[in-house]
């Protein structure tokens, strides 16, 4: 299991700063975690949609998704109904995955939270089995954590 560089931390804070379109940073976001990590075959976001209260597919990296999510279902449906970093070593073990792309074995999620709402949750997928480490699960909190930084939600609501 090959852990991210912290590094990419600093990446983010420097490629986002001054950008005020948050689909433009989400965008490049999933394709500085493409690049950063190996194993994958799915970085990307999934936006809260205030109007049907489920969560829509958003920028991303890798094959076709699932364009809607409801909020309870799967790997990222559950996180952001529980607020909650979700690791999942084998997605097939998961009660109630849904899989958006067969190839996938192992998951992680993450919640994007700006202004105290949950606006997104970062998807992030693997072909190998218990790929995502406890260090990569801090990792990726911070970088969720430096993106939900550059983020606001008024824009956010504006181009979505």
């Amino acid at each position: 299991m090959t852990t991210l560089d912290p590094i990419i931390i600093d990446q983010l804070d420097g490629l986002l700063t001054g950008e005020t379109n948050p689909i433009t940073a989400l965008a490049n976001a999933s394709a500085l975690l493409n690049d950063s990590m190996t194993d994958l075959n799915w970085a990307g976001f999934y936006l809260f949609n205030t109007k049907t209260g489920q969560l829509d597919l958003g920028p991303f990296q890798g094959k076709v998704a699932c364009m809607h999510i409801q909020l309870g279902k799967g790997v990222v449906g559950t996180s952001y109904q529980q607020q909650s970093v979700i690791r999942v070593a084998n997605v097939h073990e998961f009660a109630g995955h849904i899989a958006c792309d067969s190839a996938s074995n192992a998951e992680i999620v993450i919640p994007i939270n700006v202004d105290g709402k949950t606006v997104a949750i970062m998807d992030i997928d693997s072909p190998k089995f218990d790929r995502f480490s406890e260090e990569d699960e801090k990792i990726l909190t911070q970088f969720g954590q430096t993106l939900a930084a550059h983020l606001d939600t008024a824009a956010l609501n504006t181009v979505y």
